[in-house]
């Protein structure tokens, strides 16, 4: 199986430029859809057996859903590119017929899960997602908690984005969720989508390791990454993740398995867990927070 998707190997005949399903990942849960719309452009898509996060990764859109249960609308400002600031978003639940449209164009990721509960679609705002800075020296980065467990209510799927420092490594130490053990490691299908901010015109780039755990497929990545590729971790020991100097670099996490507690539980690589003790040592990059969430509005 091939984890490493560079861009444009993960998108099948028709309007992805991303299309990861659980079917093409060979796995249960996962899948992410990145949608690119000109102005005016618009797109209609079944959610079926899955719940889906519609967020903006560049520019504005509405999303319309209709399903047995009524109809909703709901307009995302969203942002001018992922490194500018925190995006609005749409929870889709499952067994719905769903219209993404936007005036002025963007890109769009669809982040899905396959779930079994039907939860209600609803609004994500900007100013409610939780802007994590974690690691800290040339570990830090910056989380934006928009689809986290504890945060927004999925039935299974659990999203984030990562901002990563040019120079610093994210991801680490490697950690693994391959394993269900009770209140210390869930089992959870990963999907990374990155970007990457340019510099003077020269596009930016990053590396990319997975290592076997011993678990699973025993999935050994290690792939030089660019804008649009995908990484798929379906077990083992991921990190790090590392932007090199002058760009900074952006992930996607999308994460869905088959525990019935919807929990992001890791455990570190026993060789590499002692970097997290010296972080309490070193201050956070200066250069985060890349940005923060918009204030609430009273």
């Amino acid at each position: 199986m091939t984890h490493h998707l560079p861009a444009g190997k993960a998108a099948a005949d028709g309007p992805y430029a991303v299309e990861v399903t659980p079917e093409s990942a060979g796995w249960g849960y996962s899948g992410l859809r990145v949608l690119t719309l000109p102005p005016g452009g618009g797109h209609t898509f079944d959610s079926g057996d899955s719940e889906w996060i519609v967020l903006p990764l560049s520019g504005g859109c509405t999303v319309a859903i209709a399903d047995d249960f009524g109809q909703e609308t709901f307009e995302l400002t969203g942002r001018d590119s992922v490194f500018s600031g925190v995006s609005d978003f749409a929870y889709v639940p499952r067994d719905a017929r769903t219209t993404v449209t936007s005036p002025g164009g963007g890109r769009f990721a669809l982040t899905g899960a396959r779930c079994t509960r039907r939860l209600p679609a609803r609004y994500g705002p900007a100013s409610a997602v939780p802007v994590e800075l974690r690691g800290s020296g040339n570990c830090s980065r910056q989380v934006n908690n928009f689809g986290a467990a504890g945060v927004f209510e999925c039935d299974r799927l659990i999203a984030v984005e990562v901002l990563t420092p040019g120079g610093n490594w994210s991801s680490f130490p490697p950690h693994k969720h391959d394993e269900h053990r009770p209140g210390e490691e869930s089992v959870l299908e990963e999907i990374y989508y990155f970007e990457f901010a340019a510099h003077d015109g020269t596009p930016g780039l990053g590396y990319q390791r997975v290592s076997p755990s011993g678990r699973g497929q025993g999935t050994d990545v290690l792939a030089e990454v660019r804008d649009g590729d995908v990484v798929l971790i379906p077990d083992g020991w991921h990190g790090p993740s590392m932007a090199v100097p002058g760009h900074d670099m952006y992930y996607l996490n999308v994460m869905a398995g088959p525990e019935a507690e919807r929990a992001w539980l890791i455990s570190d690589h026993p060789g590499h867990a002692w970097i997290r003790d010296t972080w309490p040592d070193q201050a956070v990059d200066p250069r985060l927070p890349l940005y923060t969430a918009p204030e609430r509005s009273a």
